[in-house]
């Protein structure tokens, strides 16, 4: 008789994730193998096979749970506008560094079958930010919203590179001053 799915199996999951997101991230997906996930998570190579058939299902779900989550946050942010997504985005980001230097270095290592959903999903999220753009100026439309979407992502992408906690602004400081540096500029911009 096959055994059942163990109570805290979610958990153990999310854990997973967590732990091979830090050691991918910190040593490089390329050069990290499973052997050293399951060092960096604190469980056996069996254990982690056990959840994970192979690095790239490891890493698979790794992104895609930090692409669905970041996407619903920001769709429930959608009513607050464009200030509202630029909090959402970076609250997001929040203790997902490595997750989200793998979605940047790392997806486009997966097989096209596997990038496929990831990449539907980044395009969730620009198409969210393309409309709060268009709410804040509605004359931009084509390569020119593209580009000031885009931009945006740029502003906020980058930001666990430089940012230090508990140096210079804090991430919701920094959130509001992405803000009203975006507004400002949208509205001095014409079609």
């Amino acid at each position: 008789m096959p055994r059942g799915i163990a109570r805290n199996h979610d958990e153990k999951r999310a854990a997973l994730r967590k732990g091979a997101a830090r050691y991918f991230a910190k040593n490089g997906y390329d050069r990290a193998s499973m052997t050293g996930a399951a060092r960096q998570c604190g469980v056996s190579k069996a254990l982690i096979y056990h959840y994970y058939g192979s690095k790239e299902a490891l890493l698979f779900d790794i992104l895609q749970t930090h692409l669905s989550d970041l996407v619903d946050m920001v769709d429930a942010a959608r009513p607050d506008g464009l200030s509202g997504l630029i909090r959402a985005i970076l609250a997001a980001y929040a203790d997902a560094d490595a997750e989200h230097k793998l979605q940047l270095d790392a997806l486009s290592t997966l097989p096209p079958e596997m990038q496929m959903p990831l990449i539907d999903l980044q395009r969730q999220l620009v198409t969210i930010m393309s409309g709060a753009v268009s709410g804040e100026n509605p004359a931009l439309s084509g390569n020119r919203l593209r580009a000031v979407t885009m931009s945006i992502f740029g502003i906020l992408n980058w930001f666990y590179m430089w940012h230090r906690p508990g140096k210079g602004l804090s991430r919701s400081e920094y959130a509001a001053l992405a803000a009203d540096f975006v507004r400002n500029g949208l509205s001095g911009l014409d079609a």
